[in-house]
């Protein structure tokens, strides 16, 4: 009974794990993936926008700052919804689960980053 109850909860952890991430959906030209970002102003729009143009296999971004939710219609043969994240992290975004470069996040605008716009989050 013990084993079958560790067994279903972690069953269940790793179901909420999944659900949680979004995964990508496959589209006429290529997968897209939404990925929540720590954006808040059209500066991280464009600093994120204009790297992810670089990333191998990537067809089309949009950043929405208002819900700071960025598309990217990506080519699955040449890059994945981690590699994407991975990226925006590197450029100095919390990209989903994956927490921004303290370092990029540094060197980022004083208006991107975190109690810039008065709420103190991002």
């Amino acid at each position: 009974m013990k084993y079958q109850v560790i067994t279903t909860l972690s069953l269940l952890f790793i179901s909420l794990a999944v659900f949680a991430q979004k995964e990508a959906v496959k589209v006429e030209n290529g997968y897209k993936v939404e990925i929540k970002t720590s954006a808040v102003c059209e500066m991280c729009k464009e600093a994120i926008e204009s790297d992810l143009v670089f990333e191998k296999g990537v067809k089309d971004v949009n950043l929405d700052v208002d819900t700071k939710i960025l598309t990217v219609v990506y080519n699955d043969k040449k890059t994945t919804p981690e590699t994407i994240r991975k990226r925006v992290a590197k450029v100095g975004y919390n990209a989903d689960d994956i927490k921004r470069d303290a370092k990029a996040y540094e060197n980022l605008p004083f208006c991107c980053k975190d109690g810039a716009h008065g709420d103190g989050h991002h």
